[in-house]
């Protein structure tokens, strides 16, 4: 039904595209400084679910769509640059007022904006249109095949992701007692935000 013999260079290709620094990633580097690690645990959750929902319209045939309407995937890098722009504004408002920096925002909050930043992060929607296809190999039923590879994927960033943004809680945890140093977390999570917001509208504008 499946073809497992493509499993070695499909897994290589994921790390390939999980190793550079893309929104996924800061985003959980950011809630693990900002949050500590039960946010970040929360966070990876709605990640995981808004790979899902891509690996699911991949697996739907939705990957067409996107394809002949290439205004609709700047469309949605727009709103993850606007997005992690707004979530930068948060942060730095709550590092000036130099108190823990999820106390004002409802802790659902923390998965749903996991999923928001996963649904739209540019380098998810690339690799679900362009990569996934790639590895049907000789398998009896493409869309069983996909679907076994989208789980393979959001697995594998789940566990990689999910594990820096645990590490990233540690230095909460550590600081989260001391106003200042609660600050200086805030305004490192903040930064990232607006390196990652920067990088996508640069890449949308030299596109």
């Amino acid at each position: 039904m499946v073809d497992l013999a493509v499993l070695p260079s499909y897994i290589a290709v994921i790390l390939l595209f999980l190793a550079p620094p893309g929104p996924d990633m800061a985003y959980m580097l950011a809630v693990g400084l900002e949050g500590g690690r039960l946010p970040a645990l929360k966070a990876i959750l709605g990640i995981g679910t808004g790979m899902s929902a891509y690996a699911a319209a991949a697996v739907a045939g939705m990957g067409e769509v996107a394809r002949s309407h290439p205004s609709v995937l700047d469309a949605v890098r727009i709103l993850g640059a606007a997005y992690l722009l707004w979530l930068a504004y948060v942060t730095m408002r709550n590092a000036r007022r130099a108190v823990n920096g999820h106390l004002d925002i409802a802790t659902g909050r923390w998965y749903l904006r996991g999923a928001w930043v996963s649904l739209t992060n540019p380098k998810i929607i690339l690799f679900y249109l362009a990569v996934l296809p790639q590895f049907i190999g000789s398998a009896a039923n493409p869309e069983l095949q996909m679907a076994v590879l989208g789980a393979i994927n959001v697995a594998m960033e789940v566990v990689l992701y999910g594990g820096i943004g645990v590490l990233a809680g540690f230095f909460h945890a550590r600081l989260t007692g001391s106003t200042k140093g609660t600050a200086v977390l805030n305004y490192a999570a903040c930064a990232v935000y607006v390196a990652l917001a920067s990088a996508i509208t640069v890449e949308i504008l030299m596109a």
